[in-house]
């Protein structure tokens, strides 16, 4: 794994979450990152689906600014953001990781399981992409990539590992936009 690859990743993901540009990373960007993705799905603010991911990235949120030993002041800097993250994939492990991550792309399937058998089919795969904001002509190849066993559709650990992967630097595969 390349450390500048995983860097420059982290240091993206902070752009994007940083909706209000600020150079710090609030709750209020964990929210807004929610409701985005939310509308993108068609979805209503007040479902249990948004209120999943809406809970999901603010305990993610609380994860990181515990982690960063920021909660007296409620937000973190690039660097701090930084720090966390990359201790998370460079000294915590996958397992840390799937912990901190896990209920985001949980919720994500939440949102996108039209069918709610907890698999993602490639229509829905497809709505995922288009939702956090990648292109949706992307998805057939990326579908591929993702769906390690072949069989045609994707579980919460294929797509938690595909996130995974690609902030270890091990996948060009990126599934948060």
């Amino acid at each position: 794994m390349s450390t500048e690859i995983a860097n420059n990743r982290l240091k993206k993901r902070f752009e994007k979450w940083d909706t209000d540009g600020s150079g710090v990373l609030e709750r209020s960007d964990f929210e807004s990152e929610a409701a985005k993705i939310a509308e993108n799905f068609g979805k209503s603010p007040g479902s249990p689906e948004v209120q999943a991911l809406n809970d999901a990235f603010q305990g993610l949120f609380d994860h990181l600014v515990q982690e960063a030993g920021t909660s007296g002041q409620g937000s973190l800097t690039q660097d701090q953001f930084l720090g966390v993250t990359g201790n998370l994939i460079f000294s915590k492990g996958e397992a840390d990781f799937n912990r901190a991550l896990g209920p985001v792309v949980g919720a994500i399937i939440g949102l996108c399981d039209q069918n709610a058998d907890g698999r993602i089919s490639r229509e829905e795969f497809a709505s995922w992409l288009t939702a956090v904001g990648v292109g949706p002509d992307r998805a057939p190849g990326v579908f591929e990539q993702v769906d390690t066993d072949g069989n045609g559709e994707l579980s919460q650990d294929e797509l938690l590992a595909a996130v995974r992967d690609y902030h270890y630097g091990r996948s060009n595969v990126e599934l948060l936009g």
